[in-house]
């Protein structure tokens, strides 16, 4: 039973000092039953012992929003499901119910078939009226590039996004600098840590009135910034013209994100590309 390594309660997938939430679940799940069904029962596993152990683990449900056009919604699955091991599921964008979900995410893709313009359809489905409840209540809610466009078509953030500044498509892995590591976001992360995040966007410039703007300044609402692979926020680092170099922004309470940049394409070894990891397992850790 490895030990019985069942107090390391830390979440560290990525980390090697630290066992993975995945490992802690399997370990304490599977070894309860193979207990059982032998017939006997260390005193390390008897049910005080188990049930202490497992108030210890961090889980946090997560419900994903599904659009007609959606396309980023399983990515998104299997990091929170699939590596995390976080209980998760889909949630049509019919359907109202919300209330037993810790987190909500609002993932990329095409919803609506970005008719209109990008999330202008999206904002009208009974799924995100709901969302917009929860979230006025405290709720976690991540929205990811069409995402970020739906939670600004709603009204949870300010500001919208509009055609790139070259007029088209772009599909990259860019330099994205953590601006704010404050938030239960990005706690994780070291200040002005330069991440490498893909993007795939034809609107994900970041626009908003000038006031708007030195407001998300003045109160340390931007996550994150386009910059140079030096940590530079300027022109030359700023892939699609975003005002500010916005790459993501928090509502004024912070339990609001959106972002253009996607965390969940960075969040699988398997990839050889992690950076967006941290900012699931600081989700996870939150609370």
């Amino acid at each position: 039973l490895f030990g019985c390594g069942v107090k390391s309660k830390r979440i560290g997938f990525f980390h090697g000092e630290h066992f993975s939430i995945y490992f802690v679940n399997v370990l304490i799940f599977n070894s309860k039953a193979v207990v059982e069904r032998r017939g006997f029962r260390p005193k390390i596993f008897d049910e005080s012992f188990l049930q202490n152990e497992l108030t210890k683990l961090k889980i946090m449900k997560f419900g994903i929003i599904v659009f007609p056009g959606s396309n980023c919604d399983r990515d998104v699955a299997t990091v929170t499901e699939g590596i995390f091991r976080q209980p998760t599921r889909y949630v049509w964008h019919q359907e109202t119910e919300l209330a037993d979900l810790d987190v909500i995410v609002v993932p990329g893709g095409f919803s609506y078939g970005d008719y209109l313009r990008c999330g202008a359809i999206a904002r009208f489905s009974p799924a995100m009226k709901t969302v917009r409840e929860e979230a006025e209540k405290g709720k976690l809610v991540l929205g990811i590039c069409n995402g970020f466009q739906v939670l600004t078509e709603i009204g949870l953030l300010p500001g919208a996004l509009i055609r790139n500044r070259d007029l088209h498509f772009i599909c990259d892995r860019v330099p994205v600098k953590v601006e704010n590591n404050q938030s239960v976001w990005t706690r994780g992360y070291q200040p002005q840590q330069v991440l490498n995040l893909p993007i795939a966007h034809g609107e994900g410039r970041y626009y908003a009135a000038e006031d708007t703007l030195k407001s998300l300044e003045d109160n340390g609402q931007i996550l994150f910034r386009y910059c140079t692979a030096t940590g530079e926020a300027n022109e030359s680092g700023n892939p699609n013209g975003s005002l500010n170099n916005i790459a993501g922004i928090t509502n004024k309470a912070g339990n609001v994100l959106g972002m253009m940049p996607h965390p969940e394409r960075a969040a699988d070894p398997l990839l050889n590309l992690t950076d967006g990891s941290l900012l699931f397992e600081e989700i996870i850790n939150c609370c």
